[in-house]
């Protein structure tokens, strides 16, 4: 079985904002995109086009529709909608890695980044069942386990401009929910965003440790009782002169001559 590393240099991993993520799955189709094009085998897809779909995904998103809690007086909060991002999250002490029996799975001491060695891997799903998190995949076409490899082909790669040198979710996140960093960095981006917004550990009774944070939503204002009517666009609506002066004066004159 694998050794965990008793200490890494850094400890690459994601924080993913749920306040702001959308549920777009823009994530789940970059990394679907990336992997296959340039990872070491690609991630299979079974009956596609069917009416029994499956196929390989290294990151998925699903949704959940809660209840806030009320709070004070107030009316009780409209349920409300978050989508959950999931992948592989680089745990310090990953169970997969000291599960496998040929040491495919491994903690780089480098950067902490949780691989497959698929070279060595036998398919046995041991880490699959180790994982508390579902992260692990099985690929049908290659019999070998596949999971978030944080873009490791991307983020050290010179060929590609520097902005580019990031995970694919976190490129292509439209709402900004995902970054990526050093959490050993305490300057870094991502450990301000744990330090400012409550950073979470996923299941943090596992003991598993996980290097990547999901940061809560946030409570939703209140800016009416249920029975009043809001005009979101009022606003936008409000003139922001009440006359007007310059060429526009001349302009307003002359088109009302006309």
């Amino acid at each position: 079985m694998t050794q965990l590393p008793p200490h890494t240099a850094k400890k690459l991993g994601l924080v993913i904002d749920l306040d702001t993520c959308v549920g777009c799955h823009a994530c789940v189709i970059s990394c679907k995109g990336w992997n296959t094009e340039n990872y070491g085998a690609p991630l299979s897809d079974q009956n596609p086009y069917g009416a029994d779909p499956s196929g390989t995904f290294l990151n998925r998103v699903h949704s959940y529709e809660i209840q806030p809690p009320k709070l004070g007086d107030g009316p009780a909060p409209d349920a409300q909608l978050v989508h959950f991002p999931k992948s592989c999250l680089h745990c310090e002490d990953a169970p997969c890695v000291t599960v496998c029996p040929t040491g495919a799975s491994y903690k780089r001491v480098e950067d902490g980044i949780v691989l497959v060695n698929e070279s060595d891997c036998i398919g046995c799903g041991l880490c699959a069942w180790a994982c508390p998190y579902g992260a692990r995949e099985l690929d049908q076409a290659e019999g070998v386990m596949k999971k978030c490899t944080l873009c490791v082909d991307r983020i050290y790669n010179k060929n590609l401009p520097e902005v580019d040198r990031e995970p694919a979710c976190v490129r292509t996140c439209p709402s900004n929910a995902r970054h990526f960093g050093d959490f050993a960095d305490p300057d870094s981006n991502v450990s301000k965003l744990v330090a400012e917004r409550g950073g979470m550990d996923l299941m943090p009774e596992q003991g598993t440790k996980p290097v990547n944070k999901y940061l809560p939503p946030r409570p939703k204002d209140q800016l009416a009782r249920q029975d009043e009517q809001i005009d979101v666009l009022a606003p936008f609506l409000a003139p922001v002169a009440t006359e007007t002066k310059g060429f526009l004066s001349w302009l307003d004159k002359t088109l009302e001559k006309l």
